[in-house]
């Protein structure tokens, strides 16, 4: 795309040669002020805006990826260091500075600390609305925790005097600003503390941002969030709002107004008063009214229940007075000895009737009993008589009866050979009936060989 010199050339062709040149330059670290900024747009999320100082100004274009990484908001007025390239838009020709980089600096650098540290303690829970504790509308008793050498304090002091003189006010000196203050707030935060007051004012006059970099500390952020008695910030003026402004149970625009919401104005504590006075009346009325009618109809409602309840007591008192035993107290007893008269006779007439019953039962059964033991004897009989006959066949009674003898020798042993004995041993012979005693006078031995 070259052309010769006083050739003429197209715009495109131009804008090209411009941004090819421009392309080569190298990646440059700027600081300005913002100016103009606009953004992000609502359709790409893009921001442009210009930065400048005090002998010249260039456009910047922040593409929203970039955008999206600063960590804080860009607005006019802050000083910020950009790190990027020219580049030479090719539709208008128009050069700009496209940052990849967005850094704050000066007081930018400072709130963009702030903002980091809020944000963490906001994740923490420490601003939650939920945490703070209440205030009480009239407090009796505040403690003021400020410098001792500013204005402020005898601010505080005209402003509680004029609106609720019945205000007592204890003052806690401490530094509020410099690099020592934030450990002396915390320490006059403690001490308040200490002395159990309806509420503690922390106050300070107006300043720039780093003269308010002490209300930013994290430890007095923690010493507030902390605190057992509800704080009240009133710090610096009404744009001005500090991470302890953010943690305190209730901001105030100024140390003014601080005091001011602590202590209604005493005229208003007055009609305040009155109304409630009278509304109070109007509700002790409406109150007694609904009580009064209660009163009646739960009158009414125990009467009757009352009248009720007599009456059935009424009608069991005489249904028991009807009773005979009552009117007769003899009945009972004789009815129990006529009671006792039948059950005698009908137990002289039972008795002999029931032993007729047994006795003929009882005839019935031996009858039966006698019938059923000749059924049951008589195999017992036969099977006797076999068995007897058995024994009596096997018995040496049967034996001697028929002429047989057994002897027996002295020792009483039975004598089964003629050899058991000798010649003068004395025997005894049992016979059939009765027995004999001898002595062998001859021994025959008889071979059966």
């Amino acid at each position: 795309m070259g052309a010769q010199q006083g050739q003429p050339i197209t715009v495109s062709d131009a804008v090209a040669l411009a941004k090819g040149a421009v392309s080569s330059w190298p990646t440059l670290v700027v600081d300005g002020e913002v100016s103009g900024f606009r953004g992000p747009n609502a359709r790409s999320g893009h921001c442009y805006f210009e930065v400048k100082d005090a002998g010249a100004s260039m456009s910047v274009i922040v593409w929203r990826g970039t955008a999206e990484k600063i960590g804080f908001d860009l607005r006019d007025g802050l000083s910020v260091r950009l790190t990027g390239k020219f580049d030479v838009y090719q539709a208008s020709g128009k050069l700009s500075f496209v940052a990849r980089k967005v850094e704050a600096a000066g007081e930018g650098l400072l709130r963009q600390r702030v903002a980091e540290l809020a944000r963490a303690l906001e994740r923490e829970g420490l601003m939650d609305p939920s945490r703070k504790r209440h205030v009480p509308a009239f407090c009796s008793r505040v403690c003021v925790v400020t410098s001792l050498s500013g204005s402020v304090v005898e601010d505080v002091k005209r402003t509680l005097a004029r609106r609720n003189p019945l205000v007592e006010i204890d003052v806690v000196g401490c530094s509020v600003q410099g690099s020592d203050a934030p450990a002396t707030i915390a320490r006059a935060l403690s001490t308040a503390a200490a002395a159990r007051p309806d509420a503690i004012l922390l106050v300070r006059g107006g300043g720039s941002f780093e003269d308010l970099m002490c209300f930013n500390d994290e430890g007095v952020a923690r010493a507030i969030a902390a605190c057992p008695v509800p704080v009240v910030t009133g710090i610096g003026h009404e744009p001005d709002t500090t991470i302890a402004d953010m943690v305190a149970d209730r901001r105030a625009s100024t140390p003014t107004a601080a005091a001011e919401s602590v202590a209604p104005a005493i005229d208003e504590v007055e009609r305040q008063m009155l109304q409630r006075q009278v509304r109070l009346g109007r509700a002790m009325s409406a109150v007694l009214e609904v009580r009064s009618a209660s009163v009646t109809s739960l009158g009414r409602l125990m009467s009757g229940a009352m009248d009720a309840t007599l009456s059935r007591r009424r009608v069991a008192i005489d249904a028991l007075g009807a009773r005979r035993c009552l009117s007769d107290p003899a009945a009972p007893l004789r009815d129990l000895l006529s009671d006792l008269l039948q059950t005698e006779e009908r137990l002289h007439d039972a008795v002999p009737r029931g032993l007729a019953r047994d006795a003929e039962r009882c005839e019935l059964a031996a009858g039966r009993l006698a019938e059923a033991g000749g059924r049951l004897l008589r195999p017992a009989e036969a099977t006797l008589a076999r068995l007897a006959a058995s024994l009596d066949a096997l018995s040496p009674l049967s034996v001697l009866a028929r002429g047989y003898a057994i002897a027996r020798d002295a020792s009483g042993r039975v004598v089964k050979r003629a050899s058991d004995v000798a010649c003068g041993d004395q025997v005894s012979v049992l016979l059939g009936e009765g027995s004999i005693e001898a002595t062998v006078s001859s021994i025959r031995i008889e071979d059966r060989a």
